[in-house]
């Protein structure tokens, strides 16, 4: 999420633009752009969950939406004008004061000993508990801070009179009649422009949730919940990963076509490569890797279905969208289309808002398959295979750019006590605790993955042995200090690890081999430790055996 403002700021001043552009000339054309901001900036609000923005970017969208079609004169009207303008400049005062009170040029240092600082505009992860009951939010809201969230208790006063905007606030309805905790929840949504708003402690009855969720709320946890639970949800939010920018490939003979398609996508945010010639297809899916393809129905030489079949025999595009754009209206062609291949059929001329709507949808669940292909169900981490595929990728791009490489092995110690003791679910939410602990302290060019049960791989670019260490064992000491509550007590938990430097001519099987041989040696040592063998020690001893730093 580092770089959130940022990237909202650059919607929020194209969508004002356009806004001021069609004001002042009212035409048609300047409409659909300025709708096509709308609906971009909602679809970019939701996607990072900020509820409060996105709800009062929603209510702006739809109506908008509703003006295509009751549309008839060569400008707007000044009362419909007037309607929007109202819309547009409440939304701007919830916008300004989010930038406002979540933009902070910070130092961001690294936690490698000599990489440079760097200044960011990063969001703060601040979280409310707003309860009558602080004691028994206290312990949760303390662990809260090995993952970068800093968390506070108080009164719903308190939560208000706060200068920042919280990432969640969390009302807690213990205490509270219904109608309290509803009126509350409208409060918090009124009050913060963002946030998250949570229930905790919410009647199992569908009522009293509904109301809740009428009121603003975004989750309900009902009476019970275990705060593992809680925890869990709190910190997948405060930890909202960035994706790249949605790719589409368009294949179009027309220049015409192709420059209106590929502007209705960029007023989308979305990147877009054309080709005009088919037989440039299978090469511009490798090297563009495009999340969709826009394909006309016509081609010089064949049609489009004869492309996206193609496409279909090889096995790296079997599943990338293919959406149809055409004049054809031929309904028994377009189920044609559709059954050879492809996913989707627009006809032109098209509305660019619906174009970005399709596309858009289309993408998140083609990226959300391909999650779930790589991503490990528990944890959020690179899985088994992805992580020795990411492994080969880093190795390849370390060897490019002459660069160092480090790879560990780390292992919760007595992991199988705790599955005895307490459970499996709460041994699920350890091997949780410390993937975010892992995610949240690794650079962006690091990469991390669970490799086994309770074992994870994790690559660090550009580092070498001792470098690895001091940020291992820093993650490691904080872990040992986070307290896994159970019921009437608590425990901790300690992981030990093995590290490896990578030399050129050394293979992955081989890096890996390794690294577990020194974890090993960790957990016959002691567990609780780092052990660490770098290439400067191999080059200095003539032999293999590892250093503990």
């Amino acid at each position: 999420m580092s770089g959130l403002p940022t990237e909202l700021k650059k919607k929020s001043d194209s969508f004002l633009t356009k806004w001021q552009v069609f004001e002042r000339q009212r035409d048609f054309d300047g409409f659909v752009e300025f709708a096509v901001a709308v609906s971009s900036l909602t679809e970019f609000l939701t996607a990072r969950g900020l509820s409060g923005l996105n709800q009062s970017a929603h209510t702006l969208e739809q109506k908008v939406l509703s003006l295509f079609d009751s549309w008839e004169t060569p400008t707007m009207p000044s009362e419909t004008l007037t309607v929007l303008n109202v819309l547009v400049g409440e939304f701007g005062v919830r916008m300004r004061a989010y930038l406002e009170g979540n933009s902070s040029a910070i130092q961001e240092r690294r936690r490698h000993a000599d990489a440079e600082t760097v200044t960011e505009v990063v969001p703060n992860n601040i979280v409310w508990f707003v309860t009558h009951a602080p004691d028994q939010w206290a312990e949760l809201a303390r662990q809260l801070q090995y993952f970068n969230v800093q968390a506070t208790t108080g009164s719903l006063t308190e939560c208000l009179e706060s200068t920042q905007q919280a990432t969640i606030v969390l009302l807690d309805a213990q205490g509270m009649t219904l109608k309290q905790f509803v009126a509350g929840i409208r409060t918090l949504r009124g009050h913060y422009s963002a946030s998250c708003i949570v229930g905790l402690n919410v009647a199992t009855d569908f009522a009293p949730q509904n109301q809740a969720l009428r009121a603003g709320c975004d989750y309900c946890f009902v009476q019970g919940t275990a705060h593992p639970q809680v925890m869990d949800r709190i910190v997948k939010l405060c930890s909202n990963e960035e994706e790249g920018a949605y790719r589409v490939l368009v294949v179009e003979d027309s220049r015409t076509a192709s420059i209106m398609i590929r502007r209705a996508l960029s007023e989308g945010g979305i990147e877009s490569v054309a080709i005009e010639d088919p037989l440039q297809v299978l090469t511009s899916l490798s090297v563009f890797q495009p999340d969709l393809v826009l394909m006309d129905m016509y081609l010089p030489g064949c049609t489009g279905v004869e492309v996206t079949r193609v496409i279909r025999q090889h096995a790296e595009f079997l599943s990338t969208p293919v959406v149809y754009l055409s004049t054809e209206t031929d309904v028994a062609l377009q189920v044609d289309a559709l059954r050879l291949g492809g996913d989707h059929f627009l006809t032109k001329p098209f509305n660019p808002v619906i174009l970005n709507a399709v596309v858009n949808s289309k993408i998140e669940r083609y990226r959300a398959l391909r999650r779930s292909m790589v991503l490990d169900s528990l944890t959020g981490l690179l899985n088994h295979t992805a992580s020795k595929q990411k492994l080969d990728a880093m190795m390849a791009n370390a060897l490019r750019e002459e660069s160092s490489l480090c790879v560990a092995m780390v292992d919760i110690d007595h992991f199988k006590q705790v599955n005895d003791t307490y459970g499996h679910p709460v041994g699920d939410h350890v091997i949780r605790s410390i993937a975010w602990l892992l995610k949240q302290r690794l650079r962006k060019t690091d990469a991390v993955g669970r490799y086994g049960g309770e074992e994870f791989l994790v690559i660090l670019g550009a580092s070498n042995g001792e470098q690895a260490w001091q940020l291992l064992n820093a993650i490691r000491i904080d872990f040992g200090q986070i307290r896994h509550a159970v019921p009437e007590k608590t425990f901790v938990c300690t992981f030990s690890c093995g590290v490896v430097e990578w030399t050129p001519g050394m293979g992955s099987e081989g890096l890996i081999e390794i690294a577990d041989g020194l974890l090993y040696k960790a957990k016959h040592s002691g567990r609780n430790q780092v052990v660490v063998h770098s290439a400067q020690a191999q080059s200095n001893t003539g032999d293999s055996t590892p250093r503990t730093l």
